[in-house]
């Protein structure tokens, strides 16, 4: 007797294997094996719901596999149509979406507007589980408009709307609402076999999928929350593909025939989270220390082996919005004037609160202290089990190490930047910041968006409560013989349907 199988994935975070195109022909599937994929993921706190609470990896690529989104980001960051096929607003409020008409449930029933309606407002309904992930549409004055046609109001001028429907809208039939039960039927490449367990979700090709066929019939996710066993799982031929393994696992892969290290450049960003509502880091000066007494450069080198960068404390550097800033340079002296100047000549003694749910975090966080320590700031380090890190520290504690890279700027401000923001981690409350910010969201020409959105970053940058020390690449473990993994930024990675494996 099979277990009901729960999965999830880390908010923020990400790694997985997309294929670009290398689709198979349906009367040849009995020829393309199974991929197995070892991705972050503790079985401990998986989950069935697709809309609700999702900590694993894991899970969110095998949401993403069994249930069609509105939009999704490519491998450059853009925002490609998949169940919608196109949006169009008069005043940035108002959206006429149109979906495709070739779609249809794993059980033969069609995908209409009724259904996306229902699963945007289920969505909407778990906001307290989920982030408040589209808390931005008034979905009670949003209605259907025609079997496959609906108009989607924001409650004010939104015109990121493709962004904001993007990678995690997973359409359900309506009226669905038990997830722990029976496999829910889903439009998306494959469906479930019902085989899984919290381990392993097992799920095999979707023959009916309007998309072309996928890459491989089965495709199996091992939810593995240490990154060393994901890479020994690839190495021992246990899985084909491992997700998010350590720059040191990297360095030894990358030469030995029979394995490739996929790269996905400022994929990987650990900041340090201070909440700016708490005493010391209410106090700029302190903050400012803080960004001033890391080391950056030998952050990078020692976390990440060099696959990175330093960072400037901009949150979404590879966006085409962000700024250009200067890199931050160490400044002990400048950094001990400001803690005299605050009132803490002193010194100041902090707990950082990490993991070892990601690779590096534990290791961050421990030259992090030793650097801060030669500036007077004396840091406890504690490290916190993966299984509850992201619902017992994770926007509760004063000073830990988040994990970020799945959302773009303009989703994450919503829910972490803005004064009401549901995941406010930094306490970040700015009347002008949240003003600036609307500003952008009503600006239909793209350029100026562009240069409004560069100055809010720069001003969290300067003033908020991250420290962005570094951004390293996205390392994933690939077996020999398999092609199509994804190579783009945030969640590009969940959709793999299109990875193959052998010829």
């Amino acid at each position: 007797m099979n277990t009901p199988r729960r999965h999830v994935a880390a908010a923020a975070s990400a790694l997985l294997l997309l294929g670009a195109g290398c689709a198979n022909t349906a009367d040849s599937s009995a020829d393309v094996p199974a991929l197995r994929y070892a991705a972050v993921g503790a079985p401990a706190a998986t989950a069935t719901d697709p809309h609700g609470r999702v900590g694993n990896e894991s899970d969110y690529t095998r949401f993403a596999m069994l249930y069609d989104v509105l939009t999704y980001p490519d491998e450059n960051g853009g925002i490609q149509p998949r169940l919608a096929v196109s949006w169009d607003s008069e005043d940035l409020t108002t959206w006429a979406v149109t979906l495709r008409d070739d779609a249809v449930f794993s059980d033969g029933t069609p995908v209409t507007a009724e259904d996306v309606l229902f699963s945007l407002r289920r969505i909407q309904g778990k906001g307290a589980e989920n982030n408040g992930r589209l808390s931005m549409f008034d979905l009670d004055a949003s209605a259907t408009t025609g079997e496959h046609t609906l108009d989607l109001v924001t409650k004010g001028p939104y015109a990121e709307f493709a962004s904001a429907v993007a990678s995690l809208t997973f359409v359900v039939p309506e009226g669905s609402d038990d997830f722990t039960g029976d496999p829910v039927p889903g439009s998306g490449p494959f469906t479930d076999t019902g085989e899984g367990d919290d381990t392993t979700a097992v799920l095999t090709r979707n023959d009916a999928w309007w998309g072309s066929t996928p890459g491989v019939e089965r495709l199996e996710i091992l939810a593995m929350p240490d990154a060393q066993t994901r890479a020994e799982a690839v190495a021992s031929g246990q899985a084909d593909a491992a997700g998010s393994i350590s720059p040191a696992t990297a360095s030894r892969y990358e030469e030995q025939d029979g394995f490739t290290v996929l790269r996905r450049p400022g994929a990987v960003n650990y900041p340090l989270v201070m909440d700016t509502r708490t005493e010391p880091f209410d106090d700029p000066d302190v903050r400012r220390a803080v960004k001033l007494a890391l080391d950056r450069d030998q952050l990078v080198q020692t976390v990440f082996l060099g696959f990175g960068e330093p960072g400037t404390d901009v949150l979404s550097p590879n966006e085409p919005t962000s700024p250009d800033a200067a890199p931050v340079r160490r400044d002990l002296a400048e950094a001990e004037r400001l803690l005299e100047e605050s009132g803490r000549a002193d010194g100041i003694e902090l707990t950082l609160t990490t993991t070892n749910s990601y690779p590096g975090m534990e290791e961050a966080a421990t030259l992090a202290a030793e650097q801060l320590g030669e500036a007077g700031i004396d840091v406890t380090v504690e490290v916190h089990p993966p299984d509850t890190y992201w619902t017992e520290v994770w926007n509760v504690e004063p000073f830990y190490l988040n994990s970020l890279g799945g959302s773009g700027f303009v989703d994450f401000a919503r829910m972490a930047l803005l004064s009401e923001g549901p995941i406010n981690e930094t306490g970040w409350t700015d009347a002008d910041f949240d003003a600036d910010f609307q500003e952008a969201l009503a600006t239909a020409d793209d350029a100026r968006r562009g240069e409004l959105l560069g100055a809010l970053q720069s001003t969290v940058a300067d003033e908020g409560g991250y420290v962005v020390w570094g951004l390293g690449d996205g390392l994933d473990l690939i077996a020999e013989g398999v092609r199509g993994m994804p190579t783009g930024p945030g969640f590009n990675r969940i959709f793999i349907e299109n990875a193959t494996v052998g010829g």
